[in-house]
């Protein structure tokens, strides 16, 4: 049984460990950096947002992982095939980066010679800045975007772990959020309209253990006219009071059980195979990048498959009524972490 949370309250108790785990439909948890108890080696803190359309896309993330921190941006041509990527890493942050106690309030902004990084957060729209000098050979990247907040319900979850019981995830994904603005590469304008540019928000608060693997999936557009995304995933932590796995339909907020991703681990640009336990989202992603990672940084690795592509099949919301998608752009992942 699922454990819904539907009032306010504290996310930790005063030994740092979760009050009450459970999934939510909206940000009802209070976060404080200063309740946890834990390591603060371990605090992990991150916002990244996507925003995609059929041709294009871009991702930004500002991540403080306590002995370092993350400043990234990747690029998508899903045309040409074609990623382009820049991070650069920091050392010893333990909060110095400032990430905000709440995805509703709080901005962050990163400056430096070559990065300029600023998550702005209005009342009813998030607005994206990014420059990187030289992201490609002579070729500056610059982000402008503003992503509308339509004070949708989303998939909010607090997820502990059995063997560390001050080890907590406390996540919230905001998916088909409509965007607008420009990105450019040098002399290339890429832009992006709300009509057909949608965005989603992984926010990510926690104390991680040192190595997980897991498995997310995601996707935000329009299917018959109308906004529709699914937040899918699986494999950290103890997901027994709850799992991640919803649909979005025009802003409303679905909850199915659970999933599992079928995977040809020798060749991820193979199609992938979602299929759930209630029958309630059956799915084909047939890929068109696989933008893997192997950084190995002595105590930070990453070996991963964050892979995009269209998706076909059906998702059935609470009230039974079915939704037949067929080429909903998204992406799927599958993350081993040492950090």
């Amino acid at each position: 049984m699922q454990n819904e949370i539907l009032k306010k309250q504290r996310l930790l108790d005063e030994n740092g460990h979760l009050t009450n785990p459970g999934y939510a439909k909206h940000l009802l948890f209070e976060y404080s950096r200063k309740a946890i108890k834990a390591s603060g080696w371990r605090i992990k803190e991150w916002d990244y947002y996507a925003t995609l359309n059929d041709d294009y896309g871009i991702s930004v993330t500002i991540a403080d992982l306590s002995y370092s921190a993350m400043i990234s941006a990747v690029f998508f041509d899903f045309k040409r095939k074609i990623v382009y990527k820049k991070t650069k890493l920091l050392w010893f942050t333990f909060g110095k980066i400032k990430m905000p106690e709440s995805s509703e309030t709080g901005n962050i902004i990163f400056d430096s010679k070559d990065y300029h990084f600023e998550f702005i957060r209005h009342d009813d729209e998030r607005k994206l800045v990014a420059k990187i000098v030289n992201f490609l050979p002579n070729q500056d990247l610059n982000v402008n975007l503003v992503i509308d907040d339509l004070k949708d319900e989303s998939m909010v979850i607090a997820t502990p772990w059995k063997e560390k019981p001050k080890a907590f995830y406390y996540n919230q994904k905001i998916n088909c959020m409509p965007t607008s603005g420009t990105v450019t590469i040098g002399d290339a304008t890429y832009l992006f309209n709300k009509a057909s540019s949608f965005s989603v928000l992984d926010w990510g608060r926690g104390v991680w253990t040192y190595k997980n693997t897991w498995y997310w999936g995601s996707a935000s557009g329009l299917v018959a006219g109308k906004r529709f995304g699914f937040n899918i995933g699986y494999g950290f932590g103890d997901t027994t009071k709850a799992s991640e796995n919803m649909i979005f339909y025009e802003g409303k907020a679905h909850k199915f059980d659970r999933v599992e991703f079928i995977i040809d681990q020798m060749d991820f640009l193979k199609p992938w195979k979602f299929t759930s336990n209630d029958h309630r989202f059956e799915m084909v992603m047939e890929p068109l990048i696989d933008r893997q990672d192997t950084m190995n940084a002595i105590i930070i690795k990453n070996l991963g498959h964050q892979v995009f592509g269209k998706f076909y099949g059906y998702a059935i919301l609470d009230d039974g009524t079915k939704i037949e998608v067929d080429g909903l752009l998204g992406f799927a992942e599958q993350i081993t972490n040492h950090y």
